[in-house]
């Protein structure tokens, strides 16, 4: 006798519940084409020599790019997507090293040039 019936599905939530496994819980991600846009900016600042690691977070309320100009430090930047403020703010933001909000709105594209125009402005 093994521990799953033959009927029950795995990724079923309430096979999970029955066999003593909690379901997961959803996570915020980034869509595939917020993530390339993301990812177009950080290539180039690291081609520019500005940023040199990035770190990935998809909590339960929110995700969060981090960017960094070394990797033992603090991140610099924070790309952060919060769907709970969608209707309010903006899902999307931008955060400072220090924690303060730099910019936020409904459109990635224009709060990330708070990142562009700032390095462009040189």
């Amino acid at each position: 006798m093994s521990l799953y019936s033959e009927e029950a599905d795995p990724s079923d939530s309430r096979a999970a519940e029955r066999q003593g496994v909690a379901p997961l819980q959803p996570r915020v991600t980034f869509n595939r084409l917020e993530l390339n846009r993301i990812l177009n900016l950080y290539g180039r600042m690291v081609a520019d020599g500005e940023w040199r690691d990035y770190a990935i977070d998809f909590l339960k309320d929110q995700a969060v790019f981090s960017v960094f100009r070394r990797a033992s430090e603090v991140p610099i930047y924070r790309i952060v997507k919060d769907p709970r403020l969608a209707r309010k703010q903006g899902a999307y933001s931008v955060v400072g090293a220090s924690g303060q909000i730099l910019r936020r709105g409904h459109e990635l594209d224009r709060v990330l040039l708070v990142i562009d125009r700032k390095l462009a402005l040189v």
